[in-house]
């Protein structure tokens, strides 16, 4: 029997994040496609390279993304919307990238992002939502009625000879149909309802590459984890018996939890192997081997891909020792290395005890290569690999630095006062009226103004120690008080500071709290170009000094209208970490709700009146079965309640949510007790209110107005329509008028006019139907 070592996908962004900047280059019009394609291919070429050398035998191809794998799908089958004037034939880079990111009104889009997609008038993005519980973000797919699919990309087909004239015949990598068509809106349809004609192009798809010499193609079918019904179940049924039986075998993969009450459907369908995730859902490999036939290829994926800890290899040897001495098996991490970091060979500044404990993608296929020697030749082949392993995992389980006593103790002293407000809201209304005095249709943004290249390199020059602290330090005041004086001249309501010093919303809060490691370029894709260094949640979490209080006041003493105080909330911050799994993620999540907590009452007394507590990940924190949610959310929503929690009647708590799906949880929202949430609605053109028809959202709500994730300038007219869709899911007295997100990643030139025709919406909506208290 052999063991083998196979990648579901490795990091697209390169080590140094090469993919990023080809892409903005190529976006601002200072190099070509060309150029951008030449990057792409030279990115390819050496993940293939490296993985191999690395020990991995079944290679993938078509993991590679210039921008995100669905988007991808939607351009090989032809799925194209109407409103991008799409030729029919072959969806070329422009119409891609327009797809992704919107274009502007007039040729060259104003954007040079658009460089050669020949549309000359105002064209939104396609949606954004999260990819499951992770936070990846996928472009959703728009389908209709009538909708045709045929072949209209090749890069599927072009990427697979790409690597095989290298020498490398590789597993490419497909979403599988049926998890595209559940992951897709449909308009005037049952996205389901497409499924025979989709059928028909994936299996033209099959048998080219069946042609080009592919055995094996990765079909991935993440939906499998989810809850089905039965019109669900009978599209797998009905997929996989048109697909399976001709063409490439094929490797149905599943990942981000366990098959379930799946297993059954799934033991039935005629595929060649099977992908199972052994990390969220280790108990399945039994039930598994039960059910499903012995001629199916196993592939088990036993390497954390979602997380950064180092595995036991010991214990994973003698866990599948007696399955491979029976059978031919894939070993695997569990789903895509998309999600970790590249390589932890670039950390040398991180604290060398808490660098043992960790595996990043590189290392991950290092461990996968150790344990199938082992498997493959006795425990011994592996040695050096296997003590490494033993040491390590003895040395994090006994660290002084993991638990604090104080933080536990604190944790257990409190009690359900600690998560509720004094007062209901309709109370704290009325006071935070007559502290505030805003008027109808109150205007802000979600926090953050644009991190400029100048800004960027100032915070470089000072980690250099090029500039000391004083000279850092009065170059972001200047930013700072420019930032509130322009808010002040366009007519905002309630101004923020910019966050100009700040490098990233979780990182910043992570940087100044006790159990927290950073990595210099540890780096993940987020969509796109956007890329974060989730921080490191290794031990009990505190909080030793304030964090933002000496900016908030700085700020506030430039204006004498309202300056919120900024911060990220107890469950993002567990959501865009790397989050130890020695405890319970609850427990981690209290201890910093009791962090931000200390930090809440200290901007409350030094004066601020409105305190922003984004909760942007809440939803993405969400497990995948329904079962499981109530749980989940119960611990979610007190973490946020006792952070927020303490204050005064009449100082107003805010929270922020974005790219989430949230209709299905929004009586969880509402029991969060937020005074105000703001929510990404521009791009579902306020889809996202439609949980306000049946639920009276009691306290108040801003519908981002405008995507700030694309570049183009909305119109004032294109929000005020949107503000008066708002107003049929949501009474006037209680919207909000303000962005989708924050205006980090955009330019000054592109904020501009954005916000002020937002400010002229805001005016425009309260001549007609509002009232100006102030």
């Amino acid at each position: 029997m052999t063991v083998n070592v196979a990648t579901l996908g490795f990091p697209r962004i390169g080590l140094r994040r090469e993919l990023k900047f080809a892409l903005e280059s190529y976006w601002a019009g200072k190099s070509t496609l060309a150029d951008l394609d030449a990057a792409a291919s030279g990115l390819r070429v050496a993940h293939w390279a490296r993985q191999k050398a690395l020990g991995a035998d079944i290679l993938p191809s078509n993991d590679f993304s210039l921008y995100d794998h669905v988007l991808d799908t939607s351009a090989l089958i032809g799925a194209v919307p109407a409103r991008y004037d799409w030729d029919g034939e072959t969806v070329d880079a422009g119409t891609y990238f327009a797809m992704a990111r919107g274009t502007q009104g007039h040729p060259g889009g104003g954007d040079a992002g658009h460089a050669g997609c020949g549309h000359s008038h105002d064209t939104t993005a396609q949606e954004m939502t999260k990819w499951f519980d992770t936070n990846y973000h996928f472009m959703v797919p728009e389908l209709t009625a009538g909708q045709r699919f045929r072949i209209a990309s090749t890069k599927i087909f072009d990427e697979f000879a790409e690597a095989k004239a290298l020498g490398y015949t590789t597993r490419p990598v497909l979403l599988g149909p049926v998890s595209y068509l559940m992951l897709a809106k449909g308009k005037a349809v049952e996205p389901l309802a497409l499924l025979p004609d989709l059928l028909d192009v994936y299996a033209q798809i099959l048998a080219r590459l069946a042609k080009a010499g592919a055995d094996w193609v990765q079909i991935d079918e993440p939906c499998l984890a989810l809850d089905l019904d039965d019109a669900q179940r009978t599209a797998f049924e009905r997929a996989y018996a048109r697909l399976a039986t001709r063409g490439p075998k094929l490797m149905l993969t599943t990942y981000f939890g366990g098959l379930g009450d799946n297993l059954d459907l799934v033991a039935t369908l005629p595929v060649h192997g099977l992908h199972l995730d052994l990390v969220r859902a280790p108990d399945q490999l039994e039930p598994v081997l039960e059910r499903v036939q012995p001629h199916v290829l196993l592939s088990l994926g036993v390497i954390d891909g979602r997380n950064i800890w180092r595995a036991n290899l010991p214990d994973l040897y003698w866990r599948l020792k007696e399955h491979a001495a029976r059978r031919d098996l894939v070993i695997a991490p569990s789903c895509s290395l998309l999600h970790v970091p590249v390589d932890l060979a670039l950390e040398t500044g991180l604290d060398p005890e808490i660098a043992q404990w960790l595996a990043f993608a590189v290392q991950k296929v290092e461990e996968l290569a150790a344990l199938a020697k082992a498997l493959n030749e006795g425990e011994d082949a592996s040695f050096a690999a296997f003590s490494a392993s033993r040491i390590a995992a003895v040395a994090r389980r006994t660290s002084a630095r993991i638990h604090d006593g104080q933080v536990s103790a604190r944790l257990a002293a409190l009690d359900e006062s600690a998560a509720r407000r004094a007062a209901p809201f309709a109370q704290r209304r009325t006071a935070q009226q007559q502290r505030l005095g805003l008027p109808a249709y109150p205007t802000t943004t979600i926090g953050s103004f644009p991190q400029t290249a100048e800004v960027r390199k100032a915070r470089a020059a000072h980690i250099r120690g090029e500039i000391d602290a004083a000279a850092y330090d009065r170059y972001l005041r200047v930013e700072t008080r420019a930032a509130v004086k322009w808010q002040e001249d366009i007519g905002l309501d309630v101004l923020v500071h910019g966050e100009f010093e700040r490098n990233d919303m979780v990182q910043y809060f992570g940087e100044q709290l006790a159990g927290f490691a950073f990595t210099r370029a540890g780096w993940v894709q987020s969509y796109g170009s956007r890329c974060v260094r989730p921080p490191i949640l290794y031990g009990d979490v505190s909080r030793p000094a304030p964090m933002t209080v000496g900016w908030w006041r700085y700020a506030q003493d430039q204006t004498d209208r309202p300056m919120k105080g900024m911060l990220t909330g107890p469950v993002t911050i567990l959501n865009w970490s790397f989050v130890r799994d020695d405890q319970p993620r609850a427990v981690s999540c209290r201890q910093i709700a009791l962090a931000i907590r200390d930090e809440v009452l200290d901007l409350e007394a030094a004066g601020a009146a409105i305190i922003q507590i984004d909760e942007a990940a809440l939803r993405e924190g969400l497990p995948l079965r329904r079962g499981e949610w109530q749980h989940y959310l119960d611990w979610a929503v007190e973490s946020f309640r006792i952070a927020a929690s303490g204050v005064r009647d009449d100082t107003q708590i805010h929270t922020h949510m974005c790219y989430s799906e949230f209709n299905d949880i929004i009586r969880a929202i509402g029991d969060m007790d937020a005074d105000v949430i703001s929510i990404e609605t521009a791009r579902s053109q306020m889809e996202l209110l439609d949980a306000f028809a049946t639920y009276a959202y009691p306290n108040e709500v801003g519908p981002g107005v405008y995507d700030i994730h694309s570049p183009r300038i909305p119109a004032t007219q294109e929000m005020t329509d949107l503000l008066t869709l708002a107003g049929r899911h949501v009474p006037a007295s209680q919207i909000w008028v303000n962005p989708d997100c924050g205006l980090k990643t955009r330019k000054w030139d592109e904020v501009r006019p954005a916000l002020e025709a937002m400010v002229a919406a805001a005016h425009a909506m309260r001549a007609v139907g509002g009232r100006d208290v102030r």
